[in-house]
This record gives structure tokens, sequence and C-alpha cells, in this order.
């Protein structure tokens, strides 16, 4: 099973919730589990998207208590480490999508760089960074799938 990161604010608009929920759909239709930080914002809109729609929803926690995650989460990972579990996020997923999002954000996405993770941005401020920005949550799902499959052949 592919796994596919989303990256987020903790918090955001009605807006970007919706594009992520549709992100989540769509990585769960697609048969990906979704991974992400697994607390609120862009994390929560997605992972109760992928749920919603019959999908895996692994939430790497920042702190030691499964009851935090939010409701979308279907296996909550408590790590203990706080932010430091970004780098947890990112190299357990095959591709991630960064959707809007601040310095956290930033510094999830620095790591895809670093570890050789493949990086997608959709409705995203992240500057100066060279991967791909797509237009659509499907431009942004389909691709984090082409890239994810790439990795493995």
């Amino acid at each position: 099973m592919l796994r596919i990161g989303v990256i987020g604010g903790h918090l955001c608009d009605d807006d970007i919730a919706a594009v992520a929920r549709r992100v989540g759909e769509l990585v769960a239709w697609e048969g990906a589990a979704l991974v992400c930080g697994g607390l609120g914002g862009v994390m929560e809109a997605a992972a109760v998207g992928a749920r919603d729609a019959g999908g895996v929803v692994v939430g790497i926690l920042p702190g030691d208590d499964i009851r935090t995650a939010n409701p979308g989460v279907t296996i909550p990972i408590t790590t203990g480490l706080g932010e430091a579990r970004n780098v947890l996020v990112v190299k357990a997923s095959d591709a991630v999508i960064a959707i809007a999002g601040g310095w956290g954000t930033m510094s999830e996405a620095a790591l895809c760089f670093k570890l050789g993770v493949p990086l997608i941005r959709l409705k995203s401020d992240l500057q100066n960074l060279p991967s791909p920005i797509a237009e659509t949550p499907e431009e942004a799902v389909e691709w984090a799938m082409e890239r994810a499959r790439e990795r493995w052949e």
C-alpha cells in the first residue's frame, strides 16, 4: 500500500479544509494510506475525508496521548517527540502533498527535499521551492501517486 503524506497548517479556513478533505477522499479512493501529523486543521480535514471514503489514516502524533488524534485518524501513533515527529511524517510517506501552512509546513517541506521524498504543493504559499504546484486536488493526488509509484519501480 502506497502512503501519501498530507502536511499543512494546524489551523485553516473552510476553503482550505474543503480542499484538504477532497485530497483525503481521493487518496483513499486510490487505495493509498494517508499519513499526517494527526492533529487539527489541514491534517484533520484530510484525515476525515480519507476516513469517510473508507481509507486508512495514520496519524503520527507529537505527544504521548492517543486521545489527541483527530477523529479521522484510524491508526494513531504516539511519539512524545513534539515537532520532531515531522521527520517521521515525511519518512513514512512515499510522496507528500503540502496544502497551505506556515513554518511547520515549511520545515516538513524542507525535510522532503533532504530525505528525497517527492513534494507536491496545493494552495501553498511556500515560496521558491523546486516542486510542482498543482491546481486542483485531483491533480495533486494524481502527481503524488505517480511519484510514489516511481519510488518503488
